[in-house]
C-alpha cells in the first residue's frame, strides 16, 4: 500500500474558493487501477495560511507512479494552476509519498 499526499498552504481568506474548486472538480480517480480511495484534509490555522492536503491511498507505489505517466493524470491536472486564483496559494503543493508498513483496522479489534 501508499499513500500520495500533496499539501497546500492557501492564504487566509481563500479557504472558500479553494474548497470550492475541489469540491466541485471531476473525479476521475475512480477507474484507475490500484487506486483505492481520496481524501480532502483541513489542517490548521497560521498566521497566514490554513494547511490542507489531499490524500491518496493506493495498492501500491508502482500503480501510482503509473497514474502519474497516464493520461487520466494529465487530464486530471491540466488546469491545474490556472483553476481559482494563484494568489490563494503560499507556494507551490508540497508532495509526500509513503509505503505503508502497518496498517490496523478496527475489524481487527473483533478478531485479535
Amino acid at each position: 500500500m501508499f499513500i500520495a499526499m500533496n499539501r497546500f498552504r492557501v492564504a487566509l481568506g481563500s479557504e472558500a474558493e479553494f474548497e470550492k474548486v475541489w469540491l466541485s472538480r471531476d473525479v476521475l480517480l475512480r477507474t484507475v487501477p490500484g487506486f483505492e480511495s481520496f481524501h480532502l484534509l483541513r489542517g490548521p490555522e497560521h498566521e497566514d495560511h490554513v494547511l490542507y492536503a489531499s490524500h491518496t491511498i493506493w495498492a501500491s507505489r508502482e500503480q501510482f507512479e503509473d497514474w502519474t505517466r497516464s493520461d487520466a493524470f494529465r487530464e486530471a491536472h491540466k488546469s491545474a494552476g490556472q483553476t481559482g486564483s494563484r494568489s490563494m496559494y503560499l507556494g507551490p503543493p508540497q508532495f509526500e509519498g509513503f509505503d505503508v508498513l502497518q496498517v490496523i483496522d478496527k475489524a481487527d479489534a473483533a478478531t485479535g
